[in-house]
């Protein structure tokens, strides 16, 4: 009897040591709100729902969140201001608001740089003219913004390599991934991603799928295009580096397809075929895996990079799927997914290797940018 009991103690305490949890912080856009998320293997819950934001009467739209190397700091852009928004510094143990600093016009992704330590944030303008806008880097200690790098029109989802020395953007309007040495402070490289230059066109918001946002409600008209400039067919939302490979994929949310872009050529040299409108792509530190989502179709699409083949294609919980984050142990992407109408917002969990979703909760509406934190 007493050996049957220790042994199912063995068993029982083996097992809980070895279960997981995994934590996420996935904004809220129509809410002014951040939920941080467990999930535990099993289920998916909201563990706390941190509000942000200063203006009660007016959705001011988190945006893009990252979270520090360090793991000690989150960072998050509200995206409406009055005219800029701003960038607010959490602290992970209390989620309290540390400092805030105010960037460009419609701040959008972010990610620190674990060489230099200063963070870098694109400011979209979604809002504003169709001209070149910037990415703003920021110190974090001091939350004092350094400098303004001009980039493309409407630069969008970026991110840093591995070794921390460059940083990746896309410009959604003007067709071009931009290189930045987060060293040197300035663009080193640029490519135009539609393979050519083209006589100027009357732009419009095309490829990239807004239908979960209602723009009136937060104050703002939505863009209109007046003015004439460069239309890209490819109107790309997001730029990723492979973790030890020196690629980078491209979010082609106007064409359909996800870009590899070689570093050393400097040149795309594959595409793959996806789902209608991909928005975000995360590559899985162990690099073997690329998961993108498609905000036009619902989906989430699973790719094996070494075989550079779709291996899932997953329907989302809701309608108009947004961000995507991998855990840091390459087992499972976090998706969050907008709704629409009075819809919340929802994240769901998809098991990569399986390629099936295991778990989903819903949150604020319009769920929006999302980020890993940690496993425990």
């Amino acid at each position: 009897m007493i050996k049957s009991f220790l042994l199912s103690a063995a068993i029982f305490f083996g097992f809980s040591a070895g279960a997981q949890n995994y934590y996420v912080y996935v904004t809220a856009e129509s809410e002014d709100e951040v939920a941080l998320i467990k999930f535990d293997g099993t289920k998916a819950t909201v563990e706390e729902t941190i509000a942000v934001g200063i203006w009660p009467a007016e959705i001011e739209g988190p945006h893009g969140i990252n979270v520090s190397p360090d793991g000690k700091y989150w960072y998050l852009s509200l995206a409406h201001g009055n005219p800029y928004g701003t960038l607010y510094k959490f602290s992970t143990e209390t989620n309290q608001v540390i400092d805030t600093v105010r960037l460009g016009l419609f701040p959008a992704s972010l990610q620190v740089s674990k060489a230099t330590g200063l963070l870098y944030c694109v400011n979209f303008d979604l809002h504003g003219d169709m001209v070149p806008s910037t990415v703003s880097v920021v110190d974090p200690e001091e939350m004092i913004e350094i400098d303004r790098i001009e980039t493309g029109v409407m630069p969008h989802g970026s991110r840093i390599s591995a070794d921390g020395l460059y940083h990746y953007s896309v410009g959604m309007m003007s067709g071009e991934l931009f290189e930045i040495s987060t060293t040197k402070l300035k663009v080193t490289r640029k490519l135009n991603l539609d393979g050519k230059e083209e006589e100027p066109a009357m732009a419009s918001m095309g490829g990239m799928d807004h239908s979960g946002m209602d723009h009136s409600k937060m104050g703002h008209a939505m863009m209109e295009a007046s003015k004439p400039m460069y239309h890209s067919a490819v109107k790309p939302t997001w730029a990723m580096p492979h973790p030890t490979e020196r690629k980078v994929y491209v979010a082609g949310n106007g064409s359909d397809e996800i870009l590899e872009v070689d570093l050393d050529k400097w040149a795309i040299t594959n595409r793959f075929k996806t789902g209608k409108a991909p928005y975000n792509v995360d590559v899985s530190p162990d690099g073997r895996w690329m998961v993108a989502t498609y905000k036009g179709s619902a989906e989430t699409g699973v790719w094996d990079l070494k075989k550079s083949k779709e291996t899932a294609r997953i329907k989302n919980t809701r309608k108009v799927s947004h961000g995507v984050s991998i855990s840091s142990d390459s087992k499972y992407a976090f998706v969050s997914v907008e709704g629409i109408g009075g819809e919340p917002g929802t994240m769901d969990v998809i098991d990569i290797k399986k390629g099936t979703k295991v778990a989903s909760v819903d949150m604020g509406k319009q769920a929006g940018g999302i980020i890993f934190w940690k496993m425990e």
